[in-house]
């Protein structure tokens, strides 16, 4: 039977969990605890593991991106819990927007090729099983951020963004 081993990193947005197959990274949440892992190893189909070895590197990159050290993510990606046409839009968000840039719905788009309407594209984002590491944070509105299913919602989206530069800090935020 296939396993996934978890791990989870505090951030300023929560406590980010990892699952991390044999084949890379899953899943990733803005919430830990138990409910969550039980809910992801179900969707999964995997028993559930511990395994420092297999998680150590998204952990140490996720704590190295969330201390404004990381630019790029370089673990493996298991994009297993996506159809095709997601797999296909999310790929292309994952390889077409550095850290500190975004694109409209729209322009994602037309960029994937997959003839998936603007607003379609808020949907896949919206299931997005890799949030932070496939960045649909940086998937914005035509007319302002747009919406956010991660964390806090649009709050967690912006301080994303303003820890990657692409938006001013507040006076009261603390990066």
């Amino acid at each position: 039977m296939e396993t996934v081993a978890f791990s989870s990193v505090p951030t300023k947005v929560g406590d980010v969990l990892a699952a991390v197959t044999k084949d890379g990274v899953a899943v990733t949440q803005f919430h830990d605890g138990p409910e969550v892992r039980a809910r992801i190893s179900e969707r999964l189909r995997m028993a559930v593991v511990e395994d420092p070895d297999r998680t150590s590197p998204v952990r140490e990159e996720l704590a190295a991106y969330f201390a404004g050290e990381l630019r790029e993510f370089g673990v493996a990606l298991d994009w297993r819990l996506m159809s095709s046409i997601q797999r296909r839009v999310l790929g292309t968000l994952f390889t077409t927007v550095p850290y500190g840039h975004v694109v409209t719905y729209g322009e994602l788009a037309d960029r994937s090729g997959t003839g998936v309407p603007a607003r379609g594209i808020g949907s896949i984002m919206g299931s997005n099983p890799i949030p932070i590491i496939v960045p649909c944070h940086r998937v914005v509105a035509g007319n302002g951020l747009g919406g956010f299913s991660g964390g806090e919602g649009v709050e967690s989206k912006r301080w994303l963004l303003t820890l990657e530069g692409y938006l001013q800090p507040t006076l009261d935020w603390d990066l």
